[in-house]
């Protein structure tokens, strides 16, 4: 049994817009054992691709076994409410939890369940799970390589030796695989009972498949 939830960076006109899963096993009360997440989706579209094509994209895995209804955590920053909108009314789409990335101390949360994220809190969170390994990802994942790559970048700029450098982080670089990993990892610790709890479709269903034309 597992849980899922989808992270969403939604690209700029020289930004790529991508997207993962990240699936866990099912909360148990009684473990003292932090969860191991797996990598289980990736998906990252061309450049210049509009937002009318990834919208119906994005409704399409949220309709498919075993992702159906999970919560989709949508990088709201520079995108703004009308793509927003435009998320929550499609079909297939029952929850967008859209984050809007900051400089500040502390998460707020508006009245529309719009997340205002410091920078510092999604390093931290995602650092802690990659430094302890709890994050597993297929070699045989389309994007692997290039995901690996990101979180190696990654890695590099946000290190204790830098003294948190985060307004480093998002400048340079490609980071748009790294970034929707973040989101959900961000999502998956800081709500550990409120996602969906559906169970694994063997044979059921085929991720592999939307990556077509992706």
């Amino acid at each position: 049994m597992g849980e899922y939830v989808v992270g969403l960076d939604l690209g700029q006109a020289k930004d790529f817009t991508a997207a993962a899963v990240l699936q866990r096993p099912r909360f148990d009360p009684k473990s003292k054992q932090p969860p191991i997440y797996m990598l289980r989706h990736l998906a990252r579209y061309p450049l210049g691709t509009p937002y009318t094509t990834i919208v119906p994209s994005v409704s399409l895995l949220l309709r498919t076994p075993p992702v159906r209804g999970a919560p989709l955590v949508v990088d709201y920053t520079g995108v703004g409410r009308p793509l927003v909108d435009m998320l929550k009314k499609v079909s297939g789409i029952s929850r967008v939890v859209p984050v809007t990335v900051t400089g500040g101390h502390a998460v707020t949360q508006g009245d529309d369940g719009s997340f205002h994220v410091p920078k510092k809190e999604l390093v931290t969170c995602s650092q802690i799970v990659f430094q302890a390994r709890r994050l597993q990802i297929a070699r045989s994942l389309p994007l692997t390589d290039v995901l690996v790559e990101e979180l190696q970048n990654f890695k590099v700029k946000i290190t204790p030796a830098t003294n948190e450098v985060f307004g480093d982080w998002r400048e340079g670089a490609h980071d748009d695989l790294v970034f929707a990993v973040v989101l959900a990892i961000w999502w998956a610790e800081r709500n550990p009972r409120t996602m969906p709890q559906l169970p694994i479709v063997v044979g059921g269903t085929n991720l592999d498949a939307l990556h077509a034309g992706v």
